[in-house]
């Protein structure tokens, strides 16, 4: 009977990759199958239908998630930015700044990737901004189509392993369950626990570590290869510090609210991204009416006000007693509350009179109801997953490979890998992640020591940025292709993102030799 689960497994899991091949949507694709198996299972007599019992709880519990309400307010963030042109100023102002330098268009693109990442993690918004603007300049400038749309297109990816990122959301929220569950199969009933914060610390450097390798990357191809990438000495104009310092301050600032309280531990990702969500509406207003800038600018500063008043006091207003430090804190942090406020209300009424808002509140529902509706439907096919036997297979097949962990390990890369070029990250996450994390959790490292799930979560978080550049369903390549010229092949978006593929696989193997790079940051946040 357990071979024959077994078998409805694998079979489930084939015709869930097939009709997503065929066009079929994900999420339906995902839910339909996992149902029919489960009937499949029933009449067969191998499958409890105490597991169909728990389908509306966990429906819930998606629903219902404090994690994943981050996801909406990071999307936000990242279509907001995209649609009121503050990621348009930085892009122009940097692309004048590196121009005139050998290989300087692409450096700027890399650059401001890396600082939209930071800001938003949004892959379309980026790329769809970045193809827009820079493409057409690259390539008036005689930058090689490759070369171009490659840089382009990897550039737009860094938002998935820079945090906040939504990969690392989803991921935190999945690791985490996973983790808890690995340590309760282990006799730990006491389980420690791993977050989206301390996944965000332990991909900040291996994220710009990624940045650094194709800025590399490009300046080896530009010094061998000039032809492919010359510089524009007079096509942009000349740019002044004080334009520089004006388009890096909306991204900076929002690295310092979002990334920087989570840091810091004063707040969550998800009421982080609630502050991002407000900053990004702010900086729209400023951009739309330029008139109410002091209104706007006093408003970031009050923003940032309270997010140090909460670092250094304590500003809960049930508190019976406080000190005269903390009265006069707690005063001031209520009038930065106020002036954001006022601040709030003249970005909502300029953003709607400008036709801003209402796309980005479409925009955001359309993307985020698409997230959850594959969010539940990856649940459901995991939960008939592991109730057809599934665990028990992979757990089995995964401690008899050779090379015990680090095999173990490989293995799962490679799978989630060639997985990536037919189905989309958040399917592998909530299908190979649930099933095959709680089994490595379990194995040791090579020294011995327990497996670090910041690490695992890391590694497999720059694995699913691949996702994104894989042919034929990168949605890198998607976007790019959407918005490059007519004279843009598509081959050449193809054959421009193999060396930064490349690449992601290279920094794979660093991460993999140094786990110190992932785990470093983590540890001295919680002072290991």
């Amino acid at each position: 009977m357990a071979s024959l689960a077994h078998s409805l497994d694998i079979g489930m899991f084939v015709a869930a990759c097939l009709l997503v091949m065929a066009g079929y949507p994900v999420a339906f694709t995902l839910a339909g199958t996992a149902i029919l198996f489960a009937g499949l299972g029933l009449a067969l007599g191998v499958f409890d239908p105490a597991f169909l019992g728990a389908l509306p709880q966990r429906v819930f519990g998606v629903m219902t998630s404090g994690v994943l309400l981050a996801v909406p307010l990071f999307v936000f963030m990242g279509v907001m930015l995209e649609k009121s042109r503050v990621a348009e100023l930085l892009l122009e102002t940097m692309g004048r700044l590196f121009g005139p330098i050998r290989g300087g268009l692409g450096f700027s693109v890399t650059i401001v990737g890396a600082l939209l990442a930071a800001s938003t993690g949004i892959v379309g918004a980026t790329v769809v901004t970045m193809g827009l603007l820079s493409l057409p300049t690259m390539l008036r400038w005689g930058y090689d189509p490759k070369l171009a749309t490659g840089t382009i297109a990897a550039a737009g990816t860094l938002g998935q392993i820079i945090p906040p990122s939504i990969v690392l959301v989803v991921l935190g929220d999945v690791l985490g369950n996973a983790y808890q569950k690995a340590q309760t199969d282990q006799g730990i009933f006491a389980p420690e626990s791993v977050s989206v914060a301390d996944l965000f610390a332990g991909a900040l450097i291996p994220g710009l570590t990624l940045a650094g390798l194709y800025l590399v990357y490009q300046a080896v191809v530009a010094w061998l290869r000039p032809e492919t990438s010359p510089p524009a000495p007079e096509a942009l104009g000349r740019v002044t510090l004080g334009e520089v310092a004006g388009a890096l301050m909306p991204p900076v600032a929002l690295v310092l609210c979002v990334l920087g309280s989570i840091l810091a531990g004063i707040a969550t990702p998800t009421e982080a991204a609630s502050v991002g969500a407000v900053g990004t509406l702010l900086l729209a207003g400023r951009r739309q009416a330029p008139r109410l800038a002091p209104l706007f600018s006093a408003a970031w500063i009050a923003l940032g006000a309270i997010v140090v008043l909460t670092l250094a006091f304590d500003l809960r207003i049930g508190r019976a007693s406080r000190s005269p430090a903390e009265a006069v804190a707690l005063a001031a942090a209520l009038a930065a509350v106020a002036v954001v406020a006022a601040g709030i209300l003249a970005a909502v009424l300029v953003t709607l009179s400008a036709e801003v808002l209402r796309p980005v509140m479409r925009g955001t529902g359309e993307i985020t109801a698409m997230v959850f509706a594959i969010v539940i439907g990856a649940t459901m096919f995991s939960l008939i997953f592991r109730g057809l036997g599934g665990e028990e297979m992979v757990t089995g097949a995964l401690a008899d490979l050779p090379g015990g962990t680090m095999g173990a390990v490989f293995v799962v890369m490679a799978a989630m890998f060639l997985l990536g070029f037919f189905v989309d990250f958040l399917e592998i996450c909530y299908i190979v992640v649930p099933i095959a994390a709680p089994v490595l959790l379990k194995m040791p490292m090579p020294d011995g020591s327990p497996m670090s799930p910041v690490w695992l979560g890391v590694m497999m978080g720059v694995n699913l940025q691949t996702s994104f550049m894989h042919p034929p369903f990168g949605v890198a390549l998607f976007y790019l292709r959407g918005v490059a010229p007519p004279e843009v092949k598509t081959s050449d978006i193809y054959r421009g993102i193999i060396p930064f593929v490349i690449l992601q696989l290279l920094s794979l193997v660093v991460f993999w030799s140094f786990p110190g790079l992932s785990t470093w940051l983590p540890n001295r946040m919680l002072g290991r």
